[in-house]
């Protein structure tokens, strides 16, 4: 993809190139038989994003663990001095750091919308054009990272998933929207858990109503694992960067938290981290919710802080232990939160050998339990046998976390709530976007 500061995103050229490269890799793929499991890893990026603006960003593959990656572009260069090569006051860099605010129009062509197949007004053609390749048998599970920051259409991802007959793990880490956008995002993009609008947003004949279930169906069927991070960087958020009256934190939707809920009820393994709210999610044991195979779950909420009141923060754990009533299975629970200066996360996790479970609480904040919320959680240990209930606790310090990144660094969640390759490069980038200070990361 060529760079060109004039250009909104991605042009025909490069979707054609995108469009080809799916076809090439579908056909090479189809003749796989299903033996064991294989993943496929999908970015989409242009390698010239990092060269004038977002310096800092790298890109690369997703490595099982053992075996280490081939050095990324950063590394590459990491003996040169940061205030050389980040010199470049055409793009915002004067010795090493960022002097000058982000443009819309900059964000818009690195989180541009992903043409694929070439641009079509008749979204029924681009339907038989994915309908058109042939299906993939031996993918189990795919990933889709938060270096890919431009956006998938919901429907291209529906019918994506639908090639895989067999998916049965689903890492997927998109962006957030700007905030003009994210109304269309909740009610597009994540409609893999087919999310709806929030109520009170005005519908038009420019937002009306996808068909979300196309997408949530081709997920559902077989999936077993499925992880979602929605990442944000606060350079791309603030209105300054944005050139409009922005807001840093997601609008909360507890429609699309619901929904998560109510269609998770046969995922083994579920997180979503900020793009729902754990409070809105355990509101669905109301609805006849059961989780009958779920072992782990892993949510966020804005609740654990330090402005939230402690009736607030009971209320949100008590609702997770009458949720966590309704999963037989469950081993695992963690509710976290994380940004710069905070860290905080509620853990109940079940011992190997299966006679205790653990409540951990660990941040920088102080949370004490009530005796209402402990005896919320021995009941839940006693109905599903998980043996006697010992609570731990400890503090962070809130001025090393200088980002989400950090704080899950220092939580140590038993859960892997994103790819360590993706934590790792929000911690790196956002160590090398801030300057050179503290640069022991290499």
């Amino acid at each position: 993809m060529a760079e060109d500061d004039t250009t909104w995103g991605m042009n025909d050229i490069d979707s054609a190139f995108v469009t080809q490269s799916f076809q090439d890799l579908f056909s090479t793929l189809s003749p796989w038989k299903l033996d064991g499991d294989l993943v496929l890893d999908i970015s989409i990026y242009s390698p010239s994003d990092s060269d004038h603006w977002f310096k800092y960003l790298e890109f690369g593959p997703d490595m099982p663990p053992g075996r280490s990656s081939p050095p990324f572009r950063q590394s590459e260069v990491s003996t040169q001095s940061l205030t050389d090569l980040y010199d470049d006051p055409a793009h915002g860099w004067r010795a090493g750091r960022r002097e000058t605010a982000l443009a819309s129009r900059v964000i818009h062509r690195v989180f541009d919308e992903i043409e694929c197949p070439l641009p079509c007004e008749d979204e029924e053609l681009e339907k038989k054009w994915w309908q058109r390749l042939p299906l993939v048998p031996a993918i189990t599970g795919e990933y889709l990272r938060q270096q890919t920051r431009r956006r998938w259409k919901p429907t291209d991802l529906a019918q994506m998933f639908a090639r895989f007959p067999n998916l049965e793990e689903l890492w997927y880490e998109p962006w957030k929207d700007e905030p003009l956008m994210q109304h269309f995002t909740d009610k597009c993009e994540y409609a893999a858990i087919s999310l709806t609008l929030p109520s009170d947003f005005p519908v038009n004949d420019y937002n009306l109503p996808v068909d979300h279930e196309i997408l949530f169906d081709s997920l559902h069927k077989g999936l077993r694992t499925m992880i979602l991070f929605e990442n944000f960087n606060q350079d791309y958020d603030t209105p300054k960067s944005w050139d409009l009256g922005a807001v840093r934190t997601r609008k909360e939707n507890t429609a699309l938290a619901r929904k998560l809920a109510r269609t998770s009820t046969d995922l083994e393994v579920l997180s979503a981290s900020y793009i729902v709210d754990a409070r809105h999610f355990f509101y669905a044991r109301r609805e006849s919710c059961i989780w009958p195979n779920l072992t782990s779950l892993a949510l966020t909420s804005s609740l654990l802080g330090p402005d939230a009141s402690s009736a607030d923060i009971d209320g949100i754990l008590l609702n997770a232990a009458a949720a966590a009533l309704k999963m037989p299975k469950i081993q695992t629970i963690e509710i976290w939160n994380g940004k710069e200066g905070l860290a905080m996360l509620f853990r109940y996790r079940t011992a190997r050998d299966g006679q205790s479970v653990t409540v951990t609480l660990r941040g920088t904040s102080e949370v004490i339990l009530g005796p209402p919320v402990a005896q919320a959680w021995e009941a839940v240990a006693l109905r599903h046998r998980h043996g006697r209930l010992e609570i731990e606790s400890d503090s962070i310090d809130g001025r090393i976390i200088k980002s989400h990144g950090d704080a899950l660094c220092h939580l140590k969640l038993s859960m892997q709530v994103i790819r360590p390759v993706s934590l790792r490069q929000i911690v790196k980038e956002d160590q090398l976007r801030t300057g050179p200070s503290d640069m022991n990361i290499w």
